[in-house]
């Protein structure tokens, strides 16, 4: 062997002995955040009587992936299902169906059941976005490890998005979000230090298709993930890129046609692999025209933005409020805080074109999650909404303000790492300053710490269901009745059920959205109500039951034949379940017990 040999083979070695510390500190860094977001979801780990205090939609989530589990193993559609609101079925795609995350989470499903599943994709979601903003953070903004650590930590659990991850997958699965913006945009230029030392340079052709190819899979497959976090994303990217246009316009002009390049190849191929999907979600069977609800009602209060989450350490017993529209839509409550550290940044920082940008991008998001109408502390003022301005554009229209919050999730992250970051690369910088900055930091995030997700009691699956003994009662064609039959936007049994025995039999309604009626597409919570849907709901809500007239029998009989019932099952656990049995008696007749679940065969009534 030649010296010149054994000299390479040195050198090679060094490197990969200086390379093995900085793998490890990052493999601390991710399983720092695995750990957190595992600690966050334990209140529901070997736990099956629980559910994360936003109950239906963790039971409509559960299902989506019990259904993408059988659409990669089986023959099904997985832009549909015939096994929820029978006879009609249910247009998935143009539900949160989650399928980015579903078909990679079948093996978890299908060996271990839903709702482990379902608190994997919860870790996954705040632990996955928290080490996707930290790599982006390494690798273009910053050249301080902790900074990075410090800023990912900010962007995956902050308060906005513990809250989301509890209960909607859909806008907590944000770890392609940092993808999508690095293939869209360049380093920033011109800043002292190792990370930004590289003038920008015009890209080469060949680079620009490689990338806008790649930018085209992720925004195919973030669509699969989320159509909401995507359209914030595209809507951030662009207000972020005006502010930096206004800031620096030389680098600007100079970025632009790569940048509209990029943009452009991803466009075409996003559009062509998502042609189908979408005409399917828009125009295929079970489609809908709006929303059910008034989106615009689902706004923050201005007192938000420096009030404690209530699932953070200084919220924990904090009573609810009226400054967010719920539990899960406490996407601002950043405290004071981490708000004047930011301001501080971005005031240190302001020559940077980047901080420019970035607040800018924050300040704009922030005022639209106000709503049409400025709310203080509870009360409607007459200060009219930057949201009013926006709220009749297509889209934007069917988007709930105060999600609009979470763009300044990662804008304070960037922000607070960048902090750190120039303090850390200062030579100047004494020890006492660093100290200081390091004080103010944990003073701003400290109050901001999570506490586990919040869970309420659950429905037991009724063992003659666990059991697979339906199986017996209900043949091919037929469907399982659960009492009483959701069919709006409550807790649905049917769903749980269904999910938790890996979709194995139809039942009708269902939390989801559909249209009104197979001729009016205008949309609604789950199906279209029946009679007996109703009568039984008000019982199982109320305690009182009503008198049983024959015209209610015969509707009765109707309803489970429009539903092609085979068997009808009362949910165990019910606070009114005597009175609830008691009439569906009057309706069907006596009950048979069967595996300690009151059952109706009621095949001989419907033929």
């Amino acid at each position: 062997m030649s010296v010149g040999t054994a000299e390479r083979g040195v050198e090679v070695a060094t490197r990969r002995r200086r390379r093995l510390p900085s793998r490890t500190a990052d493999v601390a860094v991710v399983a720092g955040y695995l750990a957190l977001a595992a600690w966050l979801t334990s209140r529901q780990w070997a736990r099956p009587d629980r559910l994360f205090h936003q109950a239906g939609d963790q039971i409509l989530f559960e299902w989506m992936l019990a259904h993408a589990a059988r659409a990669v193993v089986g023959p099904e559609n997985p832009l549909w299902s015939d096994a929820l609101n029978a006879p009609g079925g249910v247009n998935l795609m143009a539900n949160t169906s989650v399928l980015g995350l579903g078909i990679p989470l079948t093996p978890v499903t299908l060996l271990f059941g839903s709702q482990v599943a379902f608190g994997v994709a919860v870790v996954g979601c705040l632990a996955g976005t928290a080490t996707a903003w930290y790599a982006l953070l390494r690798r273009r903004l910053v050249a301080s490890r902790v900074a990075a650590a410090v800023g990912g930590l900010v962007c995956g659990f902050a308060p906005g998005m513990v809250a989301q991850a509890g209960s909607h997958l859909h806008m907590a699965a944000q770890f392609l979000v940092p993808v999508i913006l690095a293939l869209v945009f360049r380093p920033e230029p011109a800043d002292p230090g190792p990370v930004h030392s590289e003038a920008v340079r015009p890209e080469a052709g060949r680079r620009v298709w490689r990338r806008g190819v790649l930018l085209g899979l992720v925004v195919t497959y973030q669509v699969f993930l989320g159509e909401e976090v995507l359209l914030f994303v595209a809507l951030a990217a662009g207000v972020f890129a005006l502010g930096y246009a206004l800031a620096d316009r030389a680098t600007a002009r100079r970025l632009a046609p790569a940048t509209a390049g990029r943009i452009a190849v991803g466009a075409v191929v996003a559009g062509t692999l998502l042609a189908y999907p979408l005409w399917f979600q828009f125009f295929g069977p079970g489609h809908y025209r709006g929303m059910p609800f008034h989106a615009y009602g689902y706004q923050l209060d201005v007192a938000s933005f420096t009030a404690s989450a209530r699932q953070t350490v200084f919220g924990e017993h904090r009573p609810p409020g009226l400054l967010a529209p719920n539990l899960t839509e406490e996407n601002s409550f950043f405290g004071p805080g981490l708000l004047v550290l930011a301001l501080v940044v971005t005031v240190w920082l302001w020559h940077r074109p980047l901080v420019r940008a970035l607040a800018a991008c924050g300040v704009v998001f922030a005022l639209l999650s106000l709503g049409a109408r400025v709310r203080l502390d509870g009360a409607v003022t007459d200060l009219p909404g930057p949201y009013r301005l926006v709220a009749g554009l297509p889209l934007l229209d069917h988007v709930v303000p105060a999600r609009f919050s979470l763009v300044c999730v990662p804008v304070l992250g960037i922000l607070v790492a960048l902090g750190v970051d120039r303090v850390r690369r200062q030579p100047a910088t004494g020890t006492a300053v660093r100290l200081l900055l390091a004080g103010a930091v944990a003073a701003a995030l400290l109050p901001l710490a999570p506490t586990p997700i919040r869970t309420v009691p659950a429905w037991p699956v009724p063992a003659f269901v666990a059991d697979g003994t339906w199986r017996a009662y209900v043949p091919a064609g037929r469907t399982l009745v659960p009492v009483p039959p959701v069919t709006n936007a409550g807790r649905s049994p049917a769903m749980l059920w269904s999910a938790r025995t890996g979709l194995a039999f139809t039942a009708p309604g269902g939390f989801f959205i559909g249209p009104r009626a197979p001729d009016d597409p205008r949309a609604r919570w789950g199906a279209p109500d029946r009679p007996t849907s109703l009568l039984l709901r008000r019982v199982a809500e109320t305690g009182e039951m009503p008198p049983i007239s024959d015209v209610d029998r015969r509707q009765a009989v109707a309803d489970l034949r429009h539903w092609r019932a085979a068997v009808v099952v009362v949910q165990g656990g019910l606070p009114h379940g005597e009175p609830v049995r008691r009439t569906v008696e009057a309706l069907l007749g006596p009950a048979r017990e069967i595996d300690g679940t009151l059952v109706w065969d009621v095949r001989p009534l419907v033929g």
